[in-house]
Order: structure tokens, then C-alpha cells, then sequence
């Protein structure tokens, strides 16, 4: 049995758990990070007077609702990790959802600009890394959401309908308020 020749077999190299788990989160992440980067590039662009416009219906200034977008995501990714841990979400209805759009807006009536995007860009970053850390299983929690009739929602839903929409919501209501 002279020179014998082994081959190594090797098989097709699997992605690893780490990047299996987080294909969702990663698209989930990038989602937020271009809604946000798309809401940041829009009002960098705009003047004082439109940066000082009050949107129809709702009354807010254009500066106070990014500001807005900004301020939201710790309270929804805060909100989407009670879903992550099977944990309901409680509490939370439109009229609260109201009352805290109402006192920001009244908080921050005067806002800079530089400081709202600056806050978009630190929250939305901050959002995105604490997405990418969730896991599918944990995306695939689901427990009953109070501002939803307590209709048990997955933790990838509601990041979806919060935080990763909430700046693409609120810039085609800003552009077409603008238009």
C-alpha cells in the first residue's frame, strides 16, 4: 500500500448560526437605516420656513416631527424587546400615543434642525444595532399588543409598523405637505 493517496472530503460550508440568525434582523436594520438616512437627507435640504411649516390635520411643525421619528425609537425598540421576551405590551392606546405626540410636540415646538437630525442620526443607529441583535426566534415571539384590541403580534411585526416605517410614514407626509 504505497502512496496512497487521501482526499480530505470536505462538505459545503453551512453559514454559521450567527449568520443565519441574523439575516432577518440584518434586513430589518438596513430597512430602519434607509428610512431614516432617506428622512435625514430630505429635511437637511430644507429651509427655515419649511422646516417651520405646520403639517395639515395634525398641527406639528415639519422640524418637530423628525425630531419626533428620532425621539420614538428607544420607547418602540424598548416596546418590540418586551414582544422579544414574550412579555405583552400594555398600557399603550392611541389616546396615550396622543398625549405623548402632543407633549413632545409642545417640548420641542422650537427645535434646531442640526439637533433633530443629529438625534435622528445617534437614535436611528442606536435602533438599528438593537434590531440586529434580535434573534428569529425572538423576532417570532409573539404576545398581545394593548394599542392593537391586545391582538398578539410578533416582535418582527412591530418593528416593522414602529420603528423600521415610522420615518418613511412621516417623510411622504412631510413631502407631500411641502409639495
Amino acid at each position: 500500500m504505497k502512496n496512497h493517496i487521501y482526499e480530505q472530503i470536505t462538505e459545503p460550508q453551512a453559514p454559521s448560526l450567527r449568520t443565519m440568525r441574523n439575516q432577518r434582523s440584518e434586513a430589518l436594520a438596513t430597512r430602519l437605516e434607509s428610512g431614516a438616512t432617506a428622512l435625514a437627507a430630505f429635511a437637511a435640504t430644507l429651509s427655515e420656513a419649511e422646516w417651520q411649516t405646520r403639517l395639515p390635520k395634525d398641527g406639528r411643525k415639519v422640524g418637530v416631527v423628525v425630531h419626533h421619528v428620532a425621539s420614538m425609537y428607544p420607547i418602540e425598540i424598548q416596546l418590540a424587546s418586551l414582544l422579544a421576551t414574550c412579555q405583552p405590551i400594555t398600557g399603550v392606546t392611541w389616546d396615550a400615543v396622543n398625549t405623548i405626540n402632543r407633549d413632545h410636540a409642545k417640548e420641542n415646538d422650537s427645535v434646531a434642525k442640526e439637533g433633530a437630525l443629529a438625534l435622528l442620526k445617534t437614535n436611528s443607529a442606536a435602533a438599528a444595532a438593537a434590531i440586529r441583535a434580535f434573534t428569529d426566534v425572538e423576532l417570532d415571539h409573539a404576545a398581545p399588543v394593548s394599542l392593537n384590541s391586545d391582538a398578539p403580534l410578533t416582535c418582527q411585526f412591530f418593528l416593522e409598523d414602529h420603528p423600521v416605517r415610522h420615518s418613511y410614514h412621516h417623510l411622504a407626509w412631510i413631502k407631500a405637505a411641502l409639495a
